[in-house]
């Protein structure tokens, strides 16, 4: 048989039986779209994700003791003299000891119980916070233990609603604070904890918290070499707080130090794999298409089998055949990943300017890998689950075929 009879006789099988070749690719279809879907979205959560974290600056390190992750452990590990001595390392460019004050916030008729930092002016380098009125604190404020207080976007909303708040009296705890600076939004829901943070003079927070050894957090900076500036902190704490670790191993330490360019790829990490885990799952409807063609396929080769007897009778090679209804599973997951290749890319577009909605600026990210991937694997299963059907066919005895009723 010509090469052109044999793909008119394919596509002849298939639209006559137009109702159940549509409903067989609808698996296919499903599949398809949810791959592309899953891995697309996975890839833009992704990078919308990174791109909040990468607005700190990566040479940004924290260190904190090991109560504050691990329940049970010490909170009070880290001392100023730590501080002072990490001030000292060449590696370090700038460091911000950091005690949380455990109070409300009061103005003339709200209150609020956000997060209270006491600090110095390096903390808002170190974070990348920018004043959009007012200043930030200073090392005269807190040289001199003034009470003021520089506000978050939302705390000063919460507080002022729309009224200027710079000049303002607000009461923390028991004292009276002057509200000098208001932060600009950081505009991501992400970093949207920030935006209520309300930070007072690192002396003042001492005070309000009877702390005269301990800090509970630290920022800093480093001058380039991250893996570098991570070594000099971890040598020198484990010195200082006589901890005995050749091994190098975390666990024993009291504390934690890492670089926010570590908390970036820590997060890239588990964002990738979720991604991928999303689109293993998807591509467990592809399967499922697959075998709704066999199963599809070998009903047809069933119904066709006197068809399929007198084409061998006429002349029609054992080839032909095979090649025939090889050529309708093919066709069949051809289609239906191309449907459902652009019914992903567009529910995809849609569910990305529904989160856009609430996220603020999400671009839809298409992975056109998993694009191809999608379509790639649709023709692979048309081509794996279609060869048995096919050569079933094949092998059938014209005599038989022909007796067959």
């Amino acid at each position: 048989m010509r090469n052109a009879d044999i793909i008119h006789a394919a596509f002849e099988g298939l639209k006559r039986n137009r109702l159940r070749s549509l409903l067989t690719t609808l698996g296919i279809v499903i599949g398809v779209g949810s791959v592309v879907l899953m891995l697309s979205l996975g890839a833009s959560f992704e990078r919308f994700i990174l791109s909040q974290v990468e607005s700190f600056s990566p040479n940004t390190f924290e260190i904190q003791p090991k109560g504050l992750e691990q329940v049970g452990k010490s909170t009070l590990t880290i001392t100023f003299g730590d501080v002072e001595a990490i001030r000292g390392l060449t590696t370090v460019q700038s460091i911000a000891p950091v005690i949380f004050v455990a109070a409300r916030i009061r103005s003339d008729d709200k209150e609020i119980a956000p997060i209270v930092l006491g600090t110095t002016a390096e903390l808002f380098t170190n974070w990348s916070l920018k004043i959009a009125d007012g200043r930030l604190i200073d090392t005269t404020d807190v040289e001199g233990g003034r009470s003021v207080a520089v506000i978050g976007s939302q705390a000063a909303e919460d507080l002022f609603d729309q009224v200027n708040p710079i000049g303002k009296r607000v009461t923390i705890g028991s004292r009276k604070f002057t509200v000098v600076g208001v932060l600009e939004a950081l505009g991501s829901p992400l970093a949207a904890q920030f935006d209520s943070f309300i930070f007072v003079p690192l002396p003042i927070a001492k005070s309000m918290m009877g702390r005269t050894t301990h800090v509970d957090y630290i920022s800093l900076q480093s001058k380039g070499d991250n893996d570098l500036t991570q070594a000099d902190i971890t040598t020198l704490l484990r010195q200082r707080h006589s901890i005995d670790n050749p091994e190098n191993d975390p666990d024993k330490d009291d504390f934690t130090a890492r670089s926010f360019a570590q908390a970036t790829e820590i997060i890239g990490t588990v964002a990738f794999g979720i991604t991928m885990f999303l689109g293993l799952i998807a591509s467990i409807s592809l399967l499922v298409g697959g075998v709704g063609i066999m199963n599809i396929m070998l009903v047809s080769v069933t119904e066709r089998t006197r068809e399929i007897g007198l084409r061998k009778a006429l002349g029609a090679r054992r080839r032909d055949i095979l090649i025939q209804f090889l050529l309708e599973a093919v066709t069949l997951t051809i289609g239906g990943g191309v449907v459902g290749l652009v019914g992903g890319i567009l529910l995809g577009l849609f569910l990305a300017l529904v989160a856009g909605q609430f996220l603020g600026s999400f671009t839809y990210d298409l992975s056109f890998f998993s694009a191809f991937l999608a379509l790639g694997m649709a023709i692979v299963i048309g081509l794996v689950f279609g060869i048995y059907p096919a050569r079933r066919a094949a092998s059938l005895s014209p005599i038989e075929a022909l007796r067959y009723e």
